[in-house]
């Protein structure tokens, strides 16, 4: 695995899927094309509609929306391994969606590993929670939860900004 994403890092090419309303076929998103040129703020979790990602984390960041962009950030994404008709779904019955959030399936960990956070088992491969700012694809902040998982919210990522 590579070494865990820093600050000066480029976000890798990797091809995610954007689920579609109404069970539409997912859409391949490459997350380098996304966000190159745009300030960003991307955050992961290990689970869609788990506990802490769906009462704390999630909701950090759609209540957060008019303030990251009040500080120039063009694009919200939220990552996780879960599949594409599972993030959408999430996205649409958590409010993430109507608040301008993108929800993207990591579902193979192809950029979960490639940023070297990936947490392996023998099930399935999860992502480790964390928040990033990168502009024109790279990062500028990285927010570990090594430590506490809220140091990966908004407020604090907003605090550094």
């Amino acid at each position: 695995m590579a070494d865990e994403v820093k600050v000066g890092d480029k976000i890798p090419s990797a091809v995610l899927k954007e689920g579609q309303a109404d069970y539409g076929a997912p859409v391949d998103v490459n997350i380098a094309d996304l966000i190159a040129g745009k300030k960003v703020a991307i955050f992961a979790v290990p689970g869609a509609f788990t506990p802490g990602c769906s009462k704390s984390h999630l909701p950090s960041f759609i209540t957060a929306q008019d303030e990251l962009k009040a500080k120039g950030v063009e694009l919200t994404i939220c990552i996780a391994t879960n599949d594409a008709f599972v993030m959408e779904a999430w996205g649409r019955t958590s409010g993430g969606s109507d608040a301008g959030i993108i929800f993207l399936s990591d579902a193979n960990a192809e950029l979960s590993r490639a940023l070297g956070l990936a947490i392996e088992s023998d099930v399935m491969v999860r992502t480790k929670r964390f928040s990033l700012i990168a502009v024109d694809g790279v990062v500028t902040h990285y927010f570990s939860s090594a430590n506490e998982s809220s140091d990966t919210w908004a407020p604090n990522v907003l605090s550094k900004l």
